[in-house]
């Protein structure tokens, strides 16, 4: 794509990003009245969104048309607000005004290491899987019980570690049919990857969300079917990796299963996603 077509593929995310927020929210939900019984338009218009973020309205139709180069982070923060973004949404204007700037950043390379405290900080969690990610969901560090829970994503012939790249939970979920086992919730797995990764790459105006908790049904073929409950936190001394760790109650077969797991594993050479050479291509 020459850097033309970049510019306008851009122009047009701001404009379908902007253009479906505006037209999801009534003026009684902005706190507007409604006057007249005909409105043409879905949702707020223009000059209500503009009267809302405190700009002119010619300024907020220059950047609903896909112009967000010098909006400053106030700016920002009053549209997301008079938008009602979540917080998901609000990070994705940011970053769509960060890369409509004079001088677009180069992409940084994914992270693939972790530092030692990082790695003793996952191995003292013995009783609960701990795994450390990317953005764009390699698998850069495991404690020994996550390694026997995504045994199945590390012995992949298509999403496990090789000499040229690590282990990937979403190209396991897309490539290879065991996920479909593997995941009880398949379809929701496969969703709710395609939104994260929309989030990261910023390529996607629409569905783009956080997954920070929640809940995870897994079929492992040593212990059988887990439900576990997950949380996924940044780690802000290592900038876009985040920690991810399952638990399950006490008491329950899913806390029971995770023991037999553990004991298991202490048993098995589990496969490891960590070593890479450090000149590896990871694409």
């Amino acid at each position: 794509m020459s850097e033309h077509d970049s510019r306008a593929a851009h122009r047009n995310e701001i404009r379908e990003f902007l253009t479906s927020r505006r037209a999801r929210i009534t003026p009684a939900q902005a706190g507007l009245p409604a006057y007249g019984g005909n409105r043409r338009v879905k949702g707020l218009r223009r000059e209500e969104v503009a009267m809302l973020s405190g700009v002119s309205v010619d300024y907020y139709v220059r950047m609903e048309r896909g112009d967000l180069s010098g909006a400053s982070d106030s700016v920002l923060e009053s549209m997301a607000t008079a938008l009602q973004l979540d917080e998901a949404e609000h990070d994705h204007l940011f970053a769509l005004a960060r890369a409509a700037g004079p001088s677009k950043a180069r992409p940084q390379t994914p992270t693939r290491t972790v530092r030692p405290a990082v790695q003793q900080v996952l191995d003292a969690m013995s009783e609960a899987p701990a795994w450390v990610r990317n953005g764009r969901h390699d698998i850069i560090a495991m404690n020994p019980l996550a390694k026997a829970l995504y045994s199945p994503v590390l012995e992949s012939r298509v999403a496990g570690p090789s000499g040229r790249r690590p282990a990937n939970t979403t190209r396991f979920v897309y490539l290879d049919p065991a996920a479909r086992d593997f995941f009880v919730d398949y379809d929701l797995i496969a969703r709710d990857a395609a939104a994260m990764l929309r989030q990261e790459a910023g390529r996607n105006p629409h569905d783009v969300k956080f997954h920070r908790n929640g809940r995870k049904r897994l079929r492992h073929p040593i212990v059988g079917e887990l439900d576990l409950d997950f949380e996924a936190m940044d780690l802000p001394s290592e900038p876009g990796l985040c920690l991810n760790v399952y638990t399950a109650p006490i008491g329950t077969p899913t806390a029971d299963a995770l023991r037999l797991l553990a004991s298991w594993a202490a048993s098995q050479h589990v496969p490891t996603p960590l070593h890479l050479d450090k000149d590896a291509d990871v694409s």
